[in-house]
């Protein structure tokens, strides 16, 4: 197969352990969080390793024939263990119960491990074979045991797993059940490598020749699991980070018109302090809600309920509906107090509205905003001449 069959997945998944890193050195103590590094890494370096180039350049290193295939071995069957680990923890439970587990686990693969080490020297394997090391060696003793105790301990973990992830789907919703069905069809993949290097290990034994599932079928099928367990792993922890920083850009978004309007009554005084041009949106969104808030305290006092009502009633002829209506007025209300404060024109003693109106300005943003930026009423209002208000005291001419 072709080297890329291997290093771009390992790419791909070294990339999502990129992502959660940050997450891992703010939180390096919670488990879950290192297991599910500790998944990913391991995805992706047992791909990296497993590749044909690496495996010629490791038993040239080490100066040992075939020296990758119990380091390969080793490593995929930390993978399984690591995978089984994370979804003991993932799922929790009685912190006991957990550790148990856990332990049971942990002690088995690890064993695993030493065996394999253990067969490996015991055996001879003295021609180096970089991609069909398990039907060349299937019947050769304690090769032949090494090749299928990693096989049968990858067929535990990925059965296990599968049912562990299928059951806990039914269970739950939303982003953490998306997460698990992708986990079900990444570990149904790892099962499928598993099995298909097994049908070929037996065929050898049988005097049949199915090299083909071990060396191309196999592999292909490895190669698209370990994307799949890294985005399983990773969608419900990514997932709702993304849908809040979404809604929070969309929202900063629907909230410019009603920013820029407040912006233009103090040209010189930016309605909030500067941030980071690499901000996430939610932080973007605290600056302009807080921006607007100010913006509005300062243009409150030339609030004029008169202007208000006139636009509603506008808006209520054009056929719009009470809360429509409504916000078109707060939203004249808000574009000629920015007018007036532009101008330099006295508060006077213009109507003002009642700290109910006010409120509702404050509290429904979004329908000021939208209003300001579609509304022909509230350019209207934008665009009337301006006249000074009468001082008090004072009477008008006649």
């Amino acid at each position: 197969m072709d080297s890329s069959t291997y290093y771009v997945p390992a790419v791909a998944t070294l990339a999502g352990l990129a992502v959660k890193l940050p997450g891992l050195l703010k939180d390096w103590r919670d488990p879950l969080v290192r297991s599910v590094c500790l998944v990913i890494a391991l995805g992706g370096v047992c791909l990296f390793f497993a590749a044909p180039p690496t495996i010629s350049a490791v038993n040239e290193a080490t100066g040992t024939a075939n020296f990758s295939s119990p380091l390969v071995y080793g490593i995929l069957s930390a993978f399984s263990a690591a995978c089984l680990l994370l979804i003991v923890h993932w799922r929790g439970g009685p912190p006991e119960y957990v550790r148990r587990v856990s332990r049971r686990w942990q002690a088995g693969y690890t064993l695993v491990v030493i065996m394999l080490v253990v067969l490996f020297a015991l055996g001879d394997a003295p021609v180096d074979r970089h991609t069909d090391f398990d039907t060349y060696y299937a019947t050769t003793p304690f090769i032949r045991e090494m090749i299928v105790l990693y096989l049968v301990a990858h067929l535990t973990a990925a059965l296990v797993t599968t049912v562990l992830c299928w059951r806990w789907a039914l269970q739950v919703s939303g982003w953490l059940r998306a997460g698990l069905w992708v986990l079900v069809v990444g570990w149904l993949l790892n099962m499928a490598f598993s099995g298909l290097k097994l049908a070929a290990v037996v065929a050898c034994w049988a005097g049949q020749d199915w090299g083909a599932l071990s060396t191309t079928l196999a592999p292909l099928l490895s190669a698209m699991s370990a994307p799949c367990a890294t985005v399983g792993f990773l969608l419900p922890l990514v997932g709702p980070w993304v849908v809040r920083n979404r809604r929070a850009a969309r929202t900063c978004r629907k909230l410019g018109p009603l920013w820029r309007e407040l912006g233009y009554a103090s040209p010189r005084t930016p309605l909030a302090g500067p941030i980071p041009w690499y901000s996430p949106p939610q932080v973007r969104l605290t600056q302009r809600e807080a921006g607007i808030q100010d913006g509005l305290s300062l243009v409150a006092p030339w609030f004029d309920a008169e202007v208000r009502a006139h636009a509603r009633s506008a808006a209520s002829a054009a056929g719009h509906t009470d809360d429509e209506a409504a916000r078109i007025g707060h939203a004249a209300m808000v574009a000629a107090a920015v007018r007036a404060v532009r101008r330099g024109l006295p508060v006077g003693s213009r109507v003002r509205p009642d700290h109910f109106e006010i409120t509702a300005v404050r509290t429904a943003p979004l329908g000021v905003s939208d209003a300001l930026r579609t509304s022909p009423i509230v350019a209207a209002a934008r665009d009337r001449p301006v006249v000074a208000p009468v001082e008090e005291g004072e009477k008008s001419p006649t």
